[in-house]
């Protein structure tokens, strides 16, 4: 049986075994699970807790995985430091434009959250009287076109919105509905999920923005519309 060209270029005589690929995926999550819930078992202010907290942030987790990838697929099979290089580099490449744009956008999103902006246009856009799921909706919607994040989003409309339904008769379920198509319509190029399918899928951004964009709002103006009609019955 032929072998691929990446083994055949990296000098391997064999595939890597499924369970040391599978160990070394594992290994973060395991880390990182640990340090999730150390604080439940764990003197918080403990030395065991503090030393979990640290192997279990994800920056360690990953550096973590990557260096023992690294290793055991690299080094102890025979693969030089050269060709290891090559290969992480080349990796890069095509996710290159989706970090950028993605760290773009969450410094962004923090100028937006530090400044106070998107809470006072959020702030502003519920109290005009809106019914409160469209309230919702807009609040939601005009942070995600702003920062780009539907998780900023989704947490700055529920803090908004949240006081506002002590005053209102309606199914909090409803709200939630609303907030969250919110925070999925209009993904452009401020979203990283914008470019992830614009750059797997080999599209222009004009390309992107009359499917995925359109796509997107489609998907959100559906589910607000149908919280509404909900909200009424």
């Amino acid at each position: 049986m032929e072998e691929p060209d990446g083994v055949e270029r990296l000098g391997y005589e064999e595939l890597p075994g499924f369970g040391i690929v599978f160990s070394i995926i594992l290994l973060p999550l395991l880390l990182i699970v640990l340090n999730t819930f150390s604080s439940a078992f764990f003197d918080t202010d403990g030395t065991f807790h503090a030393l979990l907290a640290f192997i279990g942030h994800p920056f360690f987790a990953l550096s973590a995985a990557t260096l023992l990838a690294f290793t055991l697929l690299g080094t102890c099979r025979g693969v030089s430091r050269d060709q290891i290089n090559e290969v992480a580099t080349s990796a890069l490449a095509p996710a290159g434009i989706i970090i950028l744009v993605t760290g773009a956008g969450g410094v962004f999103k923090q100028v937006l959250i530090d400044s106070g902006t998107g809470e006072t246009l959020a702030g502003g856009l519920a109290g005009i009287g809106l019914h409160p799921v469209w309230a919702a909706f807009l609040t939601a919607l005009a942070v995600r076109a702003i920062a780009g994040s539907a998780t900023v989003a989704m947490l700055t409309a529920g803090g908004i919105i949240a006081p506002l339904l002590d005053s209102v008769q309606i199914e909090p379920a409803l709200i939630v509905i609303a907030i969250a198509s919110g925070a999925t319509a209009i993904s452009h190029v401020n979203d990283s999920g914008f470019w992830l399918v614009n750059r797997y899928f080999g599209l222009s951004t004009k390309e992107t923005l009359k499917s995925w964009t359109v796509m997107e709002s489609i998907i959100g103006i559906t589910g607000a519309t149908l919280a509404w009609l909900l909200s009424i019955f």
